[in-house]
């Protein structure tokens, strides 16, 4: 089947200019491929927004709470004497504490916390132009035959970026691929592969990290043992080594499968002229707020946009104060003696906080003297991560002239913060649903209910963890926002999981390889539009079936391989992090 193939109706195939139901407009005959996609993309649309879902199951719990207060219902966690009722929230004591409690659920929202701090390093590193100037150096200098790997490498670890890896990794590859005499394409689908597949791990500690451990953090606090404190680093240990599994992954299966595939259909190396195609690049930019240029907002995945950065990929202008450098051109030799100066500077920092803490008596000790399982050190990770964004990204600035006054910090801290508004107003109704479902107790009857009955049917070990991964999995095809899939799924697993013995982190663990493995299927994905955009500059004829039957493969061996890291940690007890094991204590 030629590629064309993959889409009947031709230009009107599915996803079309974000249309995605379907249905060809053309006189070809819908293949069972197609009708299974357009039932994904209709069922995934009756979806409301992540904002209104929440509130939705903030009512629900509301009325099982009630239910369940008059019923009497309580229950005993293993491991305590005393028995939890369910209380109601449509009660006199229900309503005076949601009306006493609505801000402080909000503003204790742990994420909150950790991931508003971080934001704003990760503004001041990138807005410079320390990230970007990194990915082009690394693509740049790469032999042709490592440039899979190189590929690889860059996506898992590009999340950093957050959304903006999306689509800044893809076009870049596509283009260093075709200066290599390799073909463009693969660079293209294999960077968006690496950077949507992997985006749950990475080489260096992310703000997502720092999200997954708020959220866990908040909801394990209903156990009578909440196991190890869930930090940023609780799982880092299982991302670096999730990482450069899925490095070698993206690299055979870019150079074994798919661009071998690519040479057989005959899919073009030059890119199409054509005006039609680029009135389709403007369309996609404004009805998403992104494009093949965009900066999208970290909180994007998290259940919104935000008004167009646009930056220089695409050809439009940026903000004052962003990185307006062609992302594709090699690093001048000022750009070059800034990343040297960044290094060095994140290095110098790196030097004198080891120093700090390894000196006797440090402050940063625990009192017996050591660093695990808590110490003042794996509280200030929050600290660590701000200076190793933050020093490096303003050294880069200053070197490199992007940062061309002491005003400039923070505004780039304040775009930052900018990009974040979808997710502080998502994380107002994510703070109450989760304080309601702890103090409810409904998620303590959950997790104690769902795990005897586990335990009725035998089904208490691993092969519980893979069918959470799988369900996971599933989810995610409906459900892309990281943030609200996780508070959702957390607050039945992670207390379910730690009546069965397993350490919170773990449960965590676990989770990341449904939420990234499958999102580069689901038409649901916003930036499969815009990768949709960039393939049909090679085939205008290409459609949604397109993109999804060469993600596929990603898909399948990023999964196996990552289950295969997971179960290594599970029988070899290996912590997932500092801290953090498999198993509960005891």
């Amino acid at each position: 089947m030629s590629a064309a193939g993959a889409a009947p109706g031709g230009r009107g195939g599915p996803g079309r200019g974000g249309q995605g139901d379907g249905r060809g407009t053309g006189t070809g005959t819908l293949t069972r491929g197609d009708r299974l996609l357009g039932w994904v993309e209709r069922t995934g649309n009756r979806l409301p927004e992540p904002f209104l879902l929440f509130v939705g199951l903030f009512v629900v719990i509301a009325a099982v709470s009630t239910l369940g207060a008059a019923l009497g219902v309580s229950v005993t966690v293993p491991g305590s004497d005393d028995a939890v009722p369910v209380r109601g929230l449509l009660t006199g004591e229900g309503l005076t504490w949601l009306t006493t409690n609505l801000g402080a659920n909000f503003i204790g929202f742990p994420p909150l916390l950790t991931v508003l701090t971080i934001l704003l390093a990760v503004g001041v590193a990138e807005r410079s132009g320390l990230l970007s100037a990194i990915i082009r150096l690394l693509f740049h200098s790469a032999p042709p035959w490592a440039l899979p790997y190189v590929v690889g490498a860059v996506g898992v670890t590009s999340s950093v970026m957050s959304d903006t890896a999306f689509v800044i990794v893809p076009p870049l590859a596509a283009m260093v691929f075709r200066a290599a005499g390799r073909h463009p394409v693969a660079g293209l689908l294999g960077g968006f592969a690496a950077a949507g597949a992997g985006y749950s791990t990475s080489f260096v500690v992310t703000s997502l990290d720092a999200l997954f451990a708020g959220i866990t953090t908040a909801v394990a606090q209903v156990l009578p043992d909440p196991g190890a404190p869930v930090t940023a680093v609780s799982n880092y240990f299982y991302n670096v080594t999730s990482a450069a599994v899925l490095t070698v992954v993206t690299g055979l299966v870019i150079t074994r499968v798919l661009e071998p595939r690519l040479e057989r259909l005959g899919v073009p190396r030059e890119q199409v002229e054509d005006e039609e195609d680029a009135g389709a690049v403007g369309a996609a930019v404004a009805a998403d707020g992104s494009g093949p240029g965009a900066a999208p907002s970290p909180a994007a995945r998290e259940g919104g946009g935000r008004p167009g950065r646009r930056s220089a990929v695409a050809g439009t202008e940026e903000e004052p104060g962003t990185d307006a450098e062609d992302p594709s051109a090699e690093l001048t030799p000022r750009e070059r003696r800034a990343v040297g100066a960044a290094v060095l500077a994140g290095l110098l920092a790196a030097a004198v906080m080891l120093v700090a803490v390894l000196v006797p008596d440090s402050p940063w000790r625990a009192e017996d003297g050591g660093y695990l399982p808590s110490s003042p050190l794996l509280d200030s990770i929050v600290f660590i991560v701000f200076v190793m964004f933050a020093v490096p990204g303003l050294v880069y600035g200053r070197v490199s002239g992007s940062l061309a006054s002491g005003a400039d910090v923070p505004r780039f801290m304040q775009g930052a913060i900018r990009d974040l508004a979808p997710f502080i107003a998502l994380a107002f109704v994510l703070g109450n649903f989760i304080a309601l479902f702890t103090w409810s107790g409904v998620g303590t009857w959950l997790a104690v209910e769902g795990a005897a009955g586990l335990e009725a049917i035998g089904l208490t070990g691993y092969p519980a963890v893979l069918c959470f991964v799988l369900l996971a999995s599933v989810l995610n095809l409906f459900i892309i926002s990281g943030s609200s899939l996780w508070t959702l799924m957390a607050a039945v697993f992670v207390p379910l999981f730690a009546l069965l013995g397993f350490e919170p982190a773990f449960t965590q663990g676990a989770f990341r390889v449904g939420d990234s493995a499958t999102q580069i299927l689901t038409p649901l994905n916003p930036y499969m539009i815009v990768l949709l955009t960039m393939l049909r500059r090679y085939e205008p004829e290409a459609g949604l079936g397109s993109i999804i039957s060469r993600m596929l493969p990603f898909t399948v061996f990023f999964w196996l391989a990552w289950v295969v890291v997971l179960t290594v940690f599970f029988l070899t007890g290996t912590p997932l992090g500092p801290g953090s094991g498999v198993r509960l204590p005891g």
